[in-house]
């Protein structure tokens, strides 16, 4: 099977449709169009892991504890944005930036009230780095659902591991082991990877387990 089989994006568009109309978008055919160019976006065939099936996933999260959130509407906008943008040769947080610029063009062209645009822009550049301010319970939504992936069974976060090392393809591998350990280290050393304490109590430890077990098979990174 591969990364772009069982596309679960003619179900999503419905939802689309829905977040987006209770943040305040008009209806209009161009709803529908919006949320079919996002798709389209999810589908670049250069993306493996950061596909449509991620796409669903963190709605899918998000849904699931949207009691959670102060405007889950928002929360689901920015789950549809946040990897809108998606070129694995760009630098820094240039993705998480181009991703918010095209989320406030997007939803300002359907009519959604500037406060809630900002919001959501705000929100996607949250995930550039996965670190939210206590009380914000919006951003902790959206952050720990993008990262649940971290908390599967270890042969789903293998699966996840390798879509990573595809979309990198193009970097030779000493690079790649030495790029990816920072990477988890990063992670590692956020005081808790999730926010919210059900997620945090149900995810905290498989994933601080599965990114351990990946960091071991990367080489150590000489100390500065």
């Amino acid at each position: 099977m591969s990364e772009h089989d069982d596309d679960p994006g003619p179900e999503l568009l419905g939802r689309w449709r829905a977040a987006a109309r209770d943040a305040g978008a008009d209806e209009a055919p161009t709803l529908t169009e919006a949320g079919a160019g996002l798709l389209s976006r999810w589908r670049e065939p250069h993306r493996r892991y950061h596909t449509v099936r991620h796409l669903a996933a963190v709605l899918d999260v998000v849904d699931a504890h949207a009691g959670l959130a102060d405007r889950p509407d928002l929360v689901r906008l920015a789950a549809w944005c946040h990897d809108a943008v998606y070129d694995p040769r760009a630098a820094g947080d240039a993705n998480e930036r181009d991703s918010a610029e095209l989320a406030g063009t997007l939803l300002a062209g359907l009519g959604v009230p500037a406060g809630a645009v900002a919001e959501v822009r705000r929100l996607v550049l949250l995930t550039a780095g996965h670190t939210v301010e206590a009380g914000d319970r919006d951003g902790a939504l959206l952050c720990d659902a993008d990262l649940a992936v971290l908390a599967g069974p270890p042969e789903e976060y293998d699966r996840y591991a390798a879509a990573i090392r595809r979309e990198y393809a193009h970097v030779p591998e000493p690079d790649f082991r030495a790029g990816r350990a920072r990477v988890l280290r990063g992670l590692l050393a956020l005081p808790t990877l999730y926010r919210l304490p059900t997620l945090t109590a149900r995810w905290e430890h498989p994933a601080r387990t599965n990114l351990h077990r990946e960091l071991s098979t990367l080489p150590t990174l000489p100390q500065h």
